[in-house]
């Protein structure tokens, strides 16, 4: 077992780009259904795997390109401490004073160590100044328990 880190910053109005942020239906629409909903569909099923929006289920990172992938650790601490950096790195920009605060980072970094730990994988999410948003995952690898059919990107 390992993890994953992924990091994603941008326009809360991309972030909010619901459709490209999980996967297409296992089922095109069917034969005779209105075009415009064959082309979206047709659109998502291509873009979903490439585009860098964090997926709205974690696991699913792990169909994204491995180019996205911020970093690989074998230790759920490791893993946790790559965390607690970013999260340092952006505090300042948090839109919430409470998100900010140095004690409640340091429960949400342990919180992850023992998430990652047991296998489970972590995401958080925050405003920065608007009207912009950060995401950080760090995704448990070989196997996700999530999804056991996701293979690692980086093998």
């Amino acid at each position: 077992m390992h993890h994953h880190g992924y990091l994603w910053t941008g326009p809360k109005e991309r972030f909010d780009q619901e459709a490209l942020r999980r996967p297409p239906h296992p089922e095109p629409p069917p034969a005779g259904s209105r075009p415009e909903l064959i082309q979206r569909y047709r659109e998502v099923a291509a873009e979903f795997p490439t585009v860098d929006l964090p997926p709205l289920e974690t696991a699913y990172w792990l169909i994204k390109p491995r180019s996205l992938v911020r970093g690989t650790w074998d230790e759920a601490k490791e893993a946790a401490a790559w965390l607690g950096e970013r999260l340092a790195e952006y505090a300042s920009r948090f839109a919430s004073e409470r998100e900010r605060d140095p004690p409640h980072l340091a429960r949400l970094v342990n919180t992850a160590a023992a998430q990652l730990h047991s296998g489970a994988d972590v995401s958080y999410g925050f405003y920065l100044e608007r009207p912009s948003f950060l995401s950080l995952a760090v995704v448990t690898c070989s196997p996700n328990r999530s999804n056991l059919e996701l293979a690692c990107p980086v093998a």
